[in-house]
């Protein structure tokens, strides 16, 4: 594959110079046959340079929904991708920093070890209303952040979803389904899969941004308020997620109630309790990684991003 922006398929038809455009994405959705359409596009993939042994990268237009920013999605294939397969799919938030998260190399590493689950990752960029988009579906924070929280999560849902499965002939449910993001991003896609477990079967949040709250007026006040461990603590039995938590000792500095600990650290184990008192098991259904020295940027993400890949989706032994 030649160096560049990625090919792009989706509402503008767009590909490389001299493609068929009998194989272009619009036209293979028309096939009745699932295996002639997988086989199709397979081929449409491997022509562009997107299958096959390296894995490769295709951006999707026209995901977008009113009242939210238009946007592009970039798909990460992994190394050996065949469409029509058993793959699962991961959501990425803030999609635009996937090379700094080193996305592409964490799935060839991941095959290289011969992991037979290495995920198709979407990379969802965010928009300039990013704390609009990314906060607590239904519930703003202090400020009167969040707003667009629910109509961004029902765009990953009911636009972004389909549009990545339907074109690439990827499975639905739950069991081969994920989301994570870093920060704001963790808290997003924690919010979103506890919404939705019917959609995801897995959350992953790297230093999530777990003290979003409602009242900023006092130190007691902050910590009383946050919007996702009382979410958590008020739904009503216990969603069938498995949830991945990494937070890092130098995510920041900041310690309202002078325990010692920093805040990063302790909303995250304090929505872990939160969880286990709803009968998440450690290990089972809950993983938490704490880096030392880890801090609050894509470089530590990037660190610990194989690991919570194997733990998605384990390779067969």
């Amino acid at each position: 594959m030649t160096e560049g922006k990625p090919p792009v398929v989706g509402r503008t038809g767009h590909g490389p110079p001299g493609m068929d455009k009998r194989l272009s994405c619009r036209s293979i959705s028309r096939v009745a046959d699932s295996e002639t359409l997988a086989s199709k596009l397979t081929d449409l993939l491997r022509h562009i340079g997107l299958a096959g042994a390296g894995g490769g990268t295709v951006v999707m237009g026209g995901a977008g929904v009113r009242g939210l920013a238009d946007r592009e999605v970039t798909v990460h294939l992994p190394p050996g991708f065949k469409a029509g397969g058993h793959n699962r799919l991961l959501l990425m938030l803030d999609g635009q920093t996937a090379p700094q998260w080193r996305v592409r190399e964490a799935l060839a590493g991941m095959a290289a070890q011969g992991g037979a689950h290495a995920p198709v990752v979407a990379a969802v960029p965010a928009s300039p209303e990013r704390l609009d988009e990314y906060g607590t579906a239904g519930v703003c924070d202090f400020a009167g952040r969040g707003r667009r929280a629910k109509l961004f999560q029902d765009y990953l849902v009911y636009e972004v979803l389909p549009m990545v499965r339907e074109r690439l002939r990827l499975e639905p449910g739950p069991e081969h389904t994920g989301i994570f993001g870093g920060s704001m991003g963790g808290l997003c896609a924690f919010d979103t899969a506890w919404r939705h477990p019917r959609v995801f079967g897995l959350a992953g949040a790297f230093s999530g941004s777990f003290w979003w709250r409602a009242d900023d007026s006092t130190p007691a006040a902050r910590q009383a308020s946050r919007i996702m461990h009382r979410r958590v603590r008020e739904t009503k039995g216990r969603p069938p997620l498995r949830l991945w938590f990494q937070a890092g000792t130098d995510d920041e500095q900041a310690d309202r109630d002078g325990n010692g600990v920093i805040d990063a650290i302790q909303d995250t184990r304090e929505l872990i309790q939160e969880l286990a008192a709803k009968g998440f098991a450690e290990g089972r259904d809950r993983t938490y990684v704490e880096v030392s020295g880890g801090g609050h940027n894509e470089a530590t993400w990037a660190r610990v991003l194989p690991e919570f890949l194997r733990w998605a989706w384990p390779r067969r032994s």
